[in-house]
């Protein structure tokens, strides 16, 4: 199976299944009905990267290292609590910056107390660039944290020279290949002993084009020889106005068939990742979504207390939504006309699996390939709404149009017909016949349809 987040219990292990099946950054699956939730307690960093710049702040970005607070591990337990009584999709608390977990390891660890003693439902989990992680490894195994994941973007210290300007390790500052490489070895090491100890290891790595698209596939060999569950390919975002050297210089992010083109590279037996939003270090909600805003300090009021009883049900919901959804699934590939080649579908969702944001409110498009043993999430395209007043935008058309490359049809909640014939003259079908059905089930059969529609055609 080419996409791991995609393995369902059957595919793996009861213990893995246990650990991955709530948990939506490590299922994909599991990130159509559940939510995740950064603590932003971890301002210092203890390397700098060329992609980094953690000053910037906007509300409407979503890019690692953003926050537009940062919290005390007390504040960071307030505003769990807040979100755990309004979100019943919430199983995962975690710390991804806006600086590194583990250069900030008593700040991160004392908010994960504070929090697993409050809520001990929820899932802990950290992001860390791997140099301090040798040294607290006991740590994060005794606190229960068993979802790691490490920002792993070379093997190769030359490579790595230039991505990271400098270290601060020991006491001092490094620079230049000896950075890279106690980087390197630090992040090996780590590695290997997480996954000594059970705990399910993701590796983040950054395409960074005329760098190290083509030192991937060394990487996610390496990794995956050392344990590691997961390999997340995610696109560099470089912007000048972020402030970063790479943006600032003009480095350019790689185009969506880069991206896939990358991952499909690193071979049919990898485990890859192909679902993540590259969130914000104060991210709230389902991936795609952000309800950071919702919850900053200053709106926090005391909350409802939990209720068990609120989760329970909306965790029976999700059971008979995953049973009814794959059922349909194979219902549809029973009598599906298989494609000679694979076909991309554009879905327009707001989670749950299902078809059901309006083509004018997508913010991103899910994408999925339809072939011959089913349908398979394969990335998703981030775009503008097109109505964000209530009147059609047409440079937003153009954004979406460009996002929508080489996809062949858009399945929506609902569509206006002025959009519907822009899309229809680049070669795109849009259609919401299919409004608030299951994505895979849906994609199978609009493609089914259209190949039989084809054949019917050439016979007549």
């Amino acid at each position: 199976m080419s996409c791991g987040t995609a393995q369902r219990a059957d595919d793996l292990p009861q213990p893995v299944w246990e650990k991955i099946q709530d948990h939506p950054c490590y299922s994909e699956d599991a990130h159509h009905y559940f939510a995740r939730m950064h603590i932003a307690v971890a301002p210092a960093c203890n390397i700098q990267c060329n992609y980094c710049n953690r000053k910037y702040d906007c509300s409407n970005e979503s890019r690692p290292g953003v926050v537009s607070e940062k919290l005390t591990p007390q504040q960071a337990l307030e505003k769990t609590l807040a979100v755990a009584a309004e979100v019943p999709q919430l199983s995962v608390v975690g710390v991804a910056g806006p600086g590194d977990a583990l250069a900030n390891a008593e700040r991160t660890f004392a908010a994960f107390e504070l929090v697993a003693k409050a809520l001990p439902h929820l899932k802990l989990c950290l992001s860390t660039n791997g140099l301090a992680l040798p040294d607290h490894v006991d740590r994060i195994v005794a606190m229960g944290v068993d979802h790691v994941t490490i920002t792993i973007n070379m093997i190769d210290p030359q490579i790595g020279a230039q991505i990271y300007p400098w270290i601060f390790f020991r006491h001092r500052r490094w620079e230049g290949v000896d950075a890279s490489r106690i980087l390197h070895e630090r992040q090996m090491e780590g590695l290997e002993a997480l996954t000594a100890r059970g705990v399910l290891v993701k590796v983040n790595s950054v395409l960074i084009p005329g760098v190290n698209d083509g030192h991937l596939k060394a990487v996610n060999e390496a990794v995956r020889a050392r344990g590691a569950f997961l390999h997340n390919v995610m696109p560099l975002i470089s912007d000048a106005a972020h402030g970063t050297h790479f943006g600032l210089t003009g480095r350019r992010g790689p185009t969506p068939d880069e991206l896939r083109l990358a991952q499909d590279r690193l071979g049919a037996n990898a485990k890859l990742m192909r679902h993540c939003r590259q969130c914000r270090a104060d991210a709230v909600g389902l991936l795609g979504e952000d309800r950071g805003a919702e919850f900053t300090l200053d709106r926090l009021e005391a909350p409802e207390p939990f209720d068990p009883r609120r989760r329970e049900m909306y965790l029976s919901v999700v059971e008979r939504e995953r049973s009814d959804r794959r059922k349909a699934d194979e219902a549809a590939q029973l009598g599906m006309t298989t494609p000679d080649s694979p076909v991309l579908v554009a879905v327009a969702t707001k989670g749950g699996g299902r078809i059901n944001l309006h083509f004018g409110h997508a913010t991103e498009f899910q994408i999925y390939e339809v072939h011959s043993r089913g349908a398979r999430f394969v990335g998703h395209r981030r775009t503008e709404t097109y109505c964000g007043d209530g009147h059609g935008e047409d440079a937003a058309m153009e954004a979406t149009i460009a996002a929508l490359r080489g996809v062949s049809a858009v399945l929506c909640a609902k569509i206006g017909e002025r959009p519907r014939e822009r899309l229809a003259a680049v070669g795109v079908t849009a259609t919401d016949q299919y409004a608030f059905e299951y994505i895979e089930a849906s994609a199978i059969a609009w493609c089914s349809r259209q190949l039989q529609s084809a054949e019917r055609a050439a016979s007549a």
